[in-house]
């Protein structure tokens, strides 16, 4: 059974043995977006103490983490929307290796979707790198629009491609 939840500091443990499988098969893909020291701890601890760090549990196991915040990189002002329009963005998506294809990241982003209903937000941003294939084959299925290239400052010489959705 699949079900999303605030993540609570006792899932730390799991959510960062997740990141370690999952950091791995993204390099090997050359997606660089996340190292060995990013996402870390300290900002899933924050995420948790802003609760806005959601997590999916696939028979009682963490799958999938999501942070769902309002919170805009200064860089999505280049993006093709309107950066001054509050929106609820979708950061530090990861599902397990050995859950992907189970509906993890659906379901959280259909979290991301009640929570920004619930904020009285009409507005769904994401951005992920230029190279994770998955990402920009999923969004797009979800009604994600493209909405242009950006860089991001605390990444370096990577690119990120930004999807926005609009509710009702």
């Amino acid at each position: 059974m699949l079900l999303t939840r605030r993540a609570t500091a006792a899932d730390v443990p799991a959510i960062l043995a997740l990141i370690r499988r999952v950091v791995p098969l993204m390099h090997a893909s050359g997606n660089f977006q996340w190292s060995i020291d990013y996402p870390n701890e300290a900002a899933f601890q924050r995420d948790i103490e802003q609760h806005q760090l959601w997590v999916a549990e696939l028979d009682g196991t963490v799958a999938g983490v999501a942070a769902l915040t309002t919170d805009q990189d200064a860089e999505y002002a280049q993006a093709d929307w309107d950066a001054t329009e509050a929106a609820l963005v979708t950061h530090r998506l990861a599902v397990d290796p050995g859950a992907q294809g189970k509906g993890v990241a659906l379901a959280l982003l259909e979290q991301a979707e009640k929570q920004a209903l619930a904020q009285g937000l009409r507005v769904l941003r994401v951005d992920t790198n230029s190279e994770n294939a998955a990402t920009q084959r999923l969004f797009p299925k979800l009604g994600y629009r493209f909405a242009g290239e950006i860089p991001l400052a605390f990444r370096p010489g990577l690119r990120f491609f930004c999807y926005e959705k609009r509710l009702g």
